[in-house]
């Protein structure tokens, strides 16, 4: 564990026993299952937690949950044993123990691809209802009765991002893509869209843990001379993909395209990428400050995080505030306890959320995943503010147009 890791671990585990301090002698329980130190994301864990902590504060301000009782926390670092018996056992360990110890009603907050699978499936044997945080492609279409999405998936966005590039006559992709679940997803899912829609592609795979230098194969991607660069590196190697393309001369020249939404983290961005990350187009959902279709939900959340955090949150933290109120608002309704009664309620009805009405359905793709507005954004000024980015595809939604290298500020 690095001191960061720690350090986040340590914030979270404080603002869980900030918010149970207050939840009473009778609370609703609900479990957050997410990475709170390495190998896992502990970043993207820490929003989860914050998120998930203002939606308990946003019930608690509105009376609680049927009749006044109020939300309380189970936190498991799903790292906890990664690194002596792998993520997946780690995860699905601190699954079993947030349904069979602490007895919570439902679970979020889980976040990496590769050990989706395996909660969501235990999850199903434990009968408990779970929110998927990710993009993992293919749980959805398992159609299990334990699992419910709000954030749209791999598929969704390698989608959108496919005919981007028909739509603007690029036929030629490299794609760079991390040997993660993700990755190798996401490049599948774009070749399978891409061979339809007439795209050549050079692909290289490569190992997340170990590579260090990428420079051999940006130099052959070089040489392909394509119309789009997809950058499909994870945390790390997304910025070494980036910085190393700069090295070759790929960049800034070529477009390039990420595959999740991690310039949205803008200080950061621009302070690893530098200025030849200008330019960068990722995919997204319509949440932004000066978007204005933010309903009041989430303009109360918007407002409550700015003030405990000083920035604007991430679309991490508004899915796990989301779902918090969404199992909360169920739970007043739902006509039996224990969790067959918690799925039927969450499937009878629509939900008030920061985007609109929420529902889940059982429907063939989308089963129980009700998907959110996706665009793609881009950068045209060094040191934008993501809320200054453009939304550039499709034409719905659009705040500006795409911009080629040598059109950028």
């Amino acid at each position: 564990m690095t001191r960061d890791d720690g350090s986040l671990l340590a914030q979270a585990r404080s603002q869980i026993e900030a918010v149970n301090r207050l939840a009473g002698d009778d609370p609703v329980r609900i479990g957050i299952l997410t990475p709170l130190t390495g190998p896992g994301d502990a970043t993207a864990g820490s929003l989860v937690v914050r998120g998930a902590c203002l939606g308990a504060r946003y019930i608690r301000e509105r009376g609680g949950v049927d009749g006044g009782r109020q939300i309380a926390f189970s936190l498991e670092n799903d790292q906890a044993s990664a690194a002596e018996e792998g993520m997946q056992r780690s995860a699905v360990g601190g699954l079993a123990k947030l349904a069979l110890a602490d007895e919570v009603v439902a679970a979020l907050g889980q976040w990496h691809l590769r050990t989706t699978s395996a909660v969501a499936h235990a999850a199903e044997r434990l009968r408990l209802p779970i929110f998927i945080e990710n993009g993992h492609r293919t749980v959805t279409a398992e159609r299990l009765s334990t699992v419910f999405r709000t954030y749209y998936s791999v598929g969704d966005r390698s989608r959108l991002m496919v005919d981007f590039m028909a739509t603007h006559g690029m036929t030629k992709v490299a794609i760079l893509a991390a040997d993660t679940v993700f990755g190798l997803s996401t490049a599948d899912a774009l070749e399978e869209f891409g061979a339809a829609a007439g795209l050549e592609f050079l692909r290289f795979d490569f190992d997340q843990e170990d590579t260090t230098d990428l420079r051999p194969q940006l130099t052959k991607v070089r040489d392909f001379q394509p119309d789009m660069l997809i950058n499909d590196g994870v945390v790390r190697t997304n910025y070494l993909i980036a910085n190393q393309a700069v090295e070759v001369g790929l960049r800034p020249a070529v477009p390039m395209m990420v595959t999740f939404g991690f310039p949205l983290r803008s200080a950061d961005y621009w302070r690893l990428a530098g200025p030849e990350g200008n330019g960068v187009i990722w995919p997204g959902t319509y949440y932004r400050p000066s978007w204005p279709g933010m309903t009041d939900v989430g303009t109360w959340f918007t407002r409550a995080y700015r003030e405990q955090w000083g920035s604007f949150p991430v679309d991490t933290s508004m899915s796990a505030f989301t779902d918090v109120t969404i199992i909360a608002r169920a739970l007043e309704t739902a006509t039996s306890a224990g969790p067959e009664g918690l799925i039927a309620s969450l499937e009878a009805q629509e939900f008030d959320t920061w985007r609109g009405p929420v529902a889940f359905t059982r429907d063939g793709e989308h089963w129980h995943h009700d998907v959110p507005g996706i665009c793609l954004m881009q950068y045209h000024r060094f040191g934008q503010d993501f809320d200054e980015a453009a939304v550039i595809y499709p034409d719905a939604g659009k705040t500006g147009e795409y911009r080629a290298q040598d059109e950028l500020g």
